[in-house]
């Protein structure tokens, strides 16, 4: 093990696209752990930062691939995933235990969210899972696991904010600490990474979402009271990073980017004021949006503005809690196209409410949306764990397995895409297995009638050309649009 850190951190949130022909991995800044790691040095503990994204390797994914990137690593170490790699991190988590046996293994990031109790009754090599903020726990779990175990082998996490943990056979929860108010307090620990090894750098400009979208894990992970950060930190952290690293492209990952036409009108304001000529993207809502605010934004450098539509069908809106209907998506969506070079909107389907004439509803407006030169990226529903529309399911539907179609966000990077159909290579067999005993903890990749709801959905999406097939791959290209949300 690695003598010299605390700690070791390592980034398994990872986003896999899918393409006619394959499925690739998009390589993100890992902002998140990064946030975590300045915490912890800050409180004096040595980090050693390790980040799987950037592993070249043909068998990048095979759970040894993993053990040997772990070699030397700390006797604590933290892992950060989203839920398309929970359980590929588990399985492999739980072959690096039988090698470390006395290690501490905490789970963070999204990846448990919701299910987190689920995953400690199901994996016992799983010390922790931390909820909430990790620059408020992180430093405290440290802390604890240093002490090491008690008498009765069992680790003792009471004082630790936001975190479960299993002591004498029983899962304990401490709840986590207040939310942090000055984002501005906290940075990542850039010096961590090379960041020329990223194309484009990502940033956050708030913490939460006030919006109740009842299929986004965002506001039930981060909360409904948004936390903004000071346009002059925004701003100073960009040119910080332009001067060190020479970045001239960078993303507002957050969902609540407009928040205020006032804000990002103050926020493009402060850019051109000082000179500033950087390329950028962000996130819009229909609701929030206006013609003058993204003509401010036009001038402020905005390349490419990124909408969830969702829907074509106001039932389903409404359904769905988004607080406009399909007529002013197709007005916002015209307005911003004659403004900025690239306009992308999302639109999702398969839910379980969803009827054909939903369904029908959202594929004219996503014809017509492209038409109008806009970008369209659809996918099909997650049911994350924590979100309101899956804790709202009645208890009497049937989660199917079905890996032939998983929802895009679900990719892991283990299956093969080919003609807009996933298949799974039998070296990784086991993850599969590992997913279909356990709906429970990995609902996300599971649909609700696949026959009625998911196929003839599919092959409507493909006869339009918004999905590949067999018979239309040389009308598509090499490729089709993929959902890289938070891609630069």
């Amino acid at each position: 093990m690695n003598t010299k850190a605390d700690v070791t951190l390592l980034n398994l949130n990872m986003l896999c696209v899918r393409y006619v022909d394959r499925s690739e991995s998009e390589v993100h800044l890992p902002l998140g752990p990064l946030y975590l790691a300045h915490a912890l040095e800050k409180a004096g503990y040595a980090v050693d930062f390790r980040d799987y994204q950037l592993v070249d390797r043909a068998d990048k994914f095979s759970i040894e691939a993993l053990r040997r990137f772990l070699s030397g690593a700390a006797p604590i170490v933290f892992v950060s995933c989203m839920a398309n790699l929970l359980p590929y991190t588990l399985l492999a988590l739980e072959r690096y235990k039988l090698d470390h046996p006395d290690a501490f293994l905490a789970l963070g990031g999204v990846g448990a969210a919701g299910v987190e109790r689920q995953v400690l009754d199901l994996c016992p090599w799983i010390d922790a899972i931390s909820v909430g903020e990790g620059e408020v726990s992180g430093p405290a779990l440290v802390r604890a696991a240093q002490r090491g175990r008690g008498t009765d082998g069992s680790w003792d996490l009471c004082d630790v904010p936001g975190v479960l943990w299993r002591q004498k056979g029983a899962i304990f929860v401490q709840p986590a600490a207040a939310r942090l108010r000055d984002l501005e307090a906290i940075a990542p620990a850039w010096h961590l990474v090379d960041l020329s090894r990223y194309a484009g750098i990502n940033i956050i400009t708030s913490r939460g979402c006030p919006f109740p979208c009842s299929f986004c894990s965002v506001a039930p992970v981060w909360g409904r009271k948004p936390v903004l950060r000071r346009v002059e930190g925004i701003v100073a952290e960009m040119e910080w990073l332009h001067e060190r690293a020479g970045c001239e492209l960078f993303l507002f990952q957050d969902e609540y980017f407009l928040s205020s036409s006032d804000r990002v009108r103050a926020l493009c304001e402060a850019m051109q004021s000082r000179g500033l000529r950087f390329r950028w993207k962000a996130f819009g809502r229909i609701d929030q949006t206006d013609e003058p605010t993204m003509r401010a934004m036009a001038r402020g450098g905005c390349i490419e503005l990124r909408f969830g539509v969702e829907s074509g069908s106001d039932r389903i809106l409404s359904r769905v809690v988004k607080g406009f209907d399909a007529q002013r998506a197709h007005e916002v969506l015209s307005e911003a196209v004659g403004i900025f070079p690239g306009v992308d909107a999302f639109y999702m389907w398969g839910f379980p409410f969803e009827t054909m004439q939903d369904f029908q509803q959202t594929l004219l407006h996503m014809i017509v949306s492209r038409t109008m030169g806009v970008r369209i990226l659809p996918s099909l529903l997650s049911l994350l764990p924590q979100t309101d529309l899956y804790q709202s399911l009645d208890p009497s539907e049937k989660l199917e397995f079905f890996p032939e179609l998983f929802p895009e966000y679900m990719l892991t990077g283990h299956e093969v895409c080919d003609a807009g159909r996933v298949r799974i290579q039998p070296e990784h067999a086991s993850i599969y297995r590992f997913i279909e005993r356990n709906p429970h903890v990995f609902p996300g990749f599971f649909h609700i009638d696949v026959e009625g709801n998911v196929l003839p959905k599919a092959r409507l999406l493909q006869k339009f050309g918004f999905y590949a097939s067999q018979d239309r791959q040389e009308l598509l290209g090499a490729e089709v649009e993929c959902c890289g949300a938070h891609s630069p």
